[in-house]
Order: structure tokens, then C-alpha cells, then sequence
């Protein structure tokens, strides 16, 4: 039933496509932290360590993501 509805591959493209959203997010909230821009209902400090941690998590999701969809 999974291979007829392609379920199997979803997953990878999810995994994928989640990793990239982590990266991407994060790393555009870095870059906007370093020049100077602050979202409008932002309150709190800008932490350099959640960024760098969600952002390897990020890496590792796609990495995973990608070789099961490379691996097919």
C-alpha cells in the first residue's frame, strides 16, 4: 500500500524539505540579527546558540533527507 501511494518517498521529501525550512529560516534570522533588523513584536535577546543549534539540526534532516531520496 505505502509503494502505491508513494509514501516512501514523501517521507524523504518531507525530512528534506523540513531540514532546508530549518536552515534557511535560522540563517535568514542570523543575517537580519547582523544588520541590525528586529522583527516588530520581538522582545528578548537575539540567542546566537539556538540559531546554530537549529541550524545543525537543520543539516543533519537534510542530509538525511536527501541520501533516502538519492537511495530511493
Amino acid at each position: 500500500m505505502a509503494e502505491i501511494l508513494g509514501l516512501d518517498s514523501l517521507f524523504a521529501q518531507m525530512i528534506l524539505a523540513l531540514g532546508a525550512a530549518l536552515i534557511l529560516g535560522n540563517g535568514l534570522a542570523w543575517w537580519k540579527h547582523s544588520r541590525g533588523e528586529r522583527p516588530s513584536g520581538a522582545a528578548g535577546p537575539f540567542r546566537r546558540g539556538r540559531v546554530i543549534f537549529l541550524m545543525i539540526i537543520g543539516v543533519l534532516l537534510s542530509t538525511w533527507g536527501l541520501a533516502s531520496v538519492i537511495t530511493g
